[in-house]
């Protein structure tokens, strides 16, 4: 009779005695711990849901602030949501509105949460979190202002309603830090109209160039790019002149020279005074040459 035949004639409670007696492949520590939190997350879900269904006001109430005071905040926005319906017009209604306002901002979406601390001031006006409120949002719109590079609206929106709350508040403890943010914002205006500009002078867009450094220069009078603008204006109108018809040539030297001036005037000791004497030259023996040449000036016809 064969081992596994004999094993059958034995009673069932031996049979196990033999079964415990082997050896069993446990498994690992890894494998425990994985398996723990499976379970607890599956639990912690399940107390989820069963929330987001309760039609106990208290419960969801707490739920959030404590879902949201831990930073589990994409588990507080649904309540949120919900809370903002059944609270409106009551006393909760002002601590709820505040709370989705910052749920938004605690997953950095910040044009949602920059709408509801908006929509706080305005509905809860006589809330002592009113100032706190304007000063988050316009906080919102600094966070979405993107770098230099790209379009700056949100930058200028935030420069705007930073600028209003200091009007509003200008005792505000924290005018110090907004005006600091202004500056930085108004910093990244400042690259962008110099990029813009020179921009145009390196795709050989002389005219543009000439317009939008004009215009940065008059906009941003503190810019440290002010030399460097003034300069590329020479050179940009010295450029289009070379490229004009010869009628149009002794016109645009002369806004060379004239921009010279300028630039000689503003900055007398600049680094690039020998360049922008050359192109100064440059156009004067332009406009020379031009006025002798009988093809060009008719009084010499």
């Amino acid at each position: 009779m064969g081992t596994r035949e004999m094993f059958t004639h034995f009673s069932p409670s031996v049979r196990a005695c033999f079964v415990i007696s082997t050896p069993m492949k446990f498994p690992s520590l890894w494998s425990v711990a994985f398996g723990a939190f499976l379970v607890s997350l599956l639990a912690q879900c399940s107390d989820y849901n069963k929330m987001l269904k309760s039609g106990n006001l208290e419960e969801k109430l707490s739920y959030a602030e404590a879902a949201l005071d831990s930073g589990n905040c994409f588990r507080a926005l649904p309540l949120y949501d919900e809370l903002m319906r059944l609270t409106r017009g009551t006393e909760r209604a002002p601590d709820v509105h505040w709370n989705r306002a910052l749920t938004h901002d605690c997953i950095n979406d910040f044009y949602l949460s920059r709408y509801y601390f908006q929509s706080f001031v305005k509905t809860f006006p006589n809330d002592a979190r009113v100032e706190k409120a304007m000063f988050r949002a316009a906080l919102c719109s600094y966070y979405l202002s993107p770098e230099s590079s790209l379009d700056q609206t949100d930058t200028r929106t935030a420069i705007d309603e930073l600028q209003l709350f200091m009007d509003r508040y200008p005792a505000s403890a924290l005018r110090d830090s907004t005006q600091n943010m202004i500056e930085g914002l108004r910093g990244k205006l400042e690259v962008k109209a110099f990029e813009n500009a020179r921009l145009y002078h390196k795709t050989g867009n002389y005219k543009s160039a000439t317009i939008a450094m004009a215009h940065a220069i008059e906009d941003y009078p503190g810019s440290p790019y002010q030399e460097e603008l003034q300069f590329l204006i020479i050179d940009s109108h010295h450029r289009y002149a070379a490229q004009s018809t010869n009628r149009r040539k002794l016109e645009r030297y002369n806004d060379a020279i004239q921009a010279f001036h300028t630039f000689a005037s503003r900055f007398p000791e600049s680094a690039r005074m020998d360049e922008a004497r050359r192109l100064f030259d440059s156009s004067v023996q332009a406009i020379a040459e031009l006025e002798s040449d009988p093809t060009t000036n008719p009084a010499n016809r």
